[in-house]
């Protein structure tokens, strides 16, 4: 528990650091560390107790979050302008840390809407119909018959959450059997089986290198009750294509309606873990909250999902260390490797991130950055990686290959499966989605009363009232039973999640 009562935050007894609580001025004594402070140190920034030679690793977490770049003295301001990220090799320790996870005795529940997909029983989260382009060339369309079932339109099937268009900017100009369309395909794919849709429509345009038909086959589906498909061009055109996709979703419309929500073992919640806008708080706040969180999801039978692979980028040594096994620690080393040599061959490097916006929050390197995110994970078994878009199989804790980009990582989240999302901020968020709900969780108590009207739950109170993690995580959790038994998240009140599918584009555009 933080002690609210001090004017900073030390998280670790080894650590070269600690945490303003709030802005602090040049001559401010810190008694807790004996040190007094040089400069103006803002909220969420880290301030040196001890003298630190240039080079020497810093420590946050008892983790080595980068190097000092110049000498820096006790009580000055530690950021970019004296930290470094600098290299060092990690202990992998593969399956060091694996804990039996403590089940629940009796397994907590939520009111799910009930699919039965070739004999398997699955729960979903919301009662979409959705429109699936399968190029951009077909997006206008898709949203034109989206924007039909607007207002009203829905009003005498209380039982549909709504027809969502799902578009993107990609289909064609690509080579065909390259990794672009392969995880095109298969992100679409993911959507199309979305136990949160009832239905699926998908439309072409007719000529794109993502035909129908090639997609369909790739992908193992098949036109039938729940997956309806055609072509603009062999419609005769916009307004053709609208009209048929409207009657179409009209046919639809009454079987969704039948689904209505009925108890369900809350071992078919799957939960897309989400960081964006971080801070100096995240790793302190929301972050372990929502990892506790995770811990009693997975202690009642469900699934969570880590991701955004740059951003656990120099603190994957504590995932390897929590793998059920040597190869599904392997799987993960793999995917650092390549996104090493992937960033390297387009002259970028990982250490581009954090953004402007994390610095300006406090976070100075990736490495630091990362430590905070791997936080989200709970502390339960690593049982599985995936690459992105995979379908998740697997029940506990898991994680997928993305990118860093919210809104990309996300969408591969979904596709594999995800019902649900839990995003932590520190700078401010309003992402949303669909067809899996989103809350979002606040690091710090100004971002809750500044953008209260975005965040679900605010975890400040960790910070500044002496709140405790595991307190938080309780409330996190019981939150997600409730936005599961399809109680709106801020983000479904605005009405966010059509313009939030972007799926991850590898390759030239020819």
């Amino acid at each position: 528990m933080v002690n609210p009562a001090t004017p900073t935050i030390r998280l670790h007894a080894k650590d070269d650091v600690v945490i303003a609580r709030s802005q602090l001025i040049s001559g401010a004594v810190i008694a807790a560390e004996n040190v007094t402070v040089k400069g103006m140190v803002p909220p969420g920034h880290k301030i040196a107790t001890r003298a630190i030679a240039a080079g020497e690793p810093v420590r946050r977490y008892n983790q080595i979050i980068g190097f000092a770049s110049r000498a820096i003295s006790a009580g000055e301001h530690v950021h970019v302008n004296n930290l470094a990220m600098g290299s060092f090799e990690r202990d992998y320790a593969f399956g060091e840390d694996v804990r039996a996870v403590n089940m629940a005795k009796v397994p907590a529940t939520f009111m799910g809407i009930k699919r039965v997909v070739d004999g398997k029983v699955r729960y979903g989260t919301r009662n979409y119909i959705g429109l699936l382009s399968t190029v951009n060339c077909s997006a206008t369309v898709c949203k034109l018959i989206a924007d039909y079932f607007r207002g009203d339109a829905l009003a005498a099937y209380p039982n549909v959450d709504g027809v969502v268009a799902i578009t993107h900017s990609v289909g064609c100009g690509m080579a065909v059997h390259g990794e672009g369309m392969t995880l095109l395909r298969r992100t679409l794919a993911g959507y199309a089986r979305h136990v949160n849709f009832h239905s699926v429509l998908v439309i072409g345009l007719g000529c794109e290198t993502n035909q129908i038909s090639s997609f369909k086959a790739a992908e193992g589906l098949d036109d039938g009750a729940k997956l309806h498909s055609f072509n603009m061009q062999d419609t005769g055109g916009t307004g053709k294509s609208v009209a048929r996709g409207i009657e179409i979703v009209k046919s639809l419309l009454e079987d969704a309606n039948r689904t209505t929500r009925e108890i369900a073992p809350a071992s078919h919640i799957m939960v897309g873990l989400q960081c964006g806008g971080s801070d100096g708080y995240s790793g302190i706040s929301a972050n372990p909250a929502l990892g506790a969180a995770v811990d009693l999801l997975v202690a009642h039978g469900g699934t969570a999902i880590l991701s955004e692979t740059p951003e656990i980028y120099g603190a994957e040594h504590l995932l390897t260390r929590r793998a059920l096994s040597r190869d599904v620690g392997e799987k993960l080393v793999a995917r650092i490797k390549w996104w090493e040599e992937y960033t390297a061959r387009l002259k970028g490097e990982m250490n581009n991130n954090p953004s402007p916006g994390n610095k300006a929050g406090g976070l100075t390197t990736i490495l630091e950055k990362s430590l905070g995110a791997v936080a989200k994970g709970g502390t339960t078994p690593l049982v599985d990686v995936y690459e992105y878009a995979q379908s998740v199989t697997k029940n506990g804790f898991v994680y997928m290959d993305t990118p860093g980009y919210d809104p990309v990582s996300a969408t591969g989240q979904v596709a594999g499966g995800a019902n649900l999302i839990c995003f932590t901020t520190g700078r401010g968020s309003a992402y949303g989605c669909k067809p899996s709900p989103s809350l979002k969780l606040s690091t710090n108590n100004a971002l809750w009363q500044r953008q209260e009207e975005d965040i679900d739950i605010n975890c400040g109170d960790i910070v500044d009232d002496g709140v405790s993690i595991a307190d938080k995580g309780q409330e996190i959790f019981d939150m997600i039973l409730k936005t599961a038994s399809g109680e709106s998240s801020k983000s479904e009140r605005w009405g966010y999640g059509a313009d939030e599918f972007v799926p991850w584009y590898i390759g030239a555009v020819m």
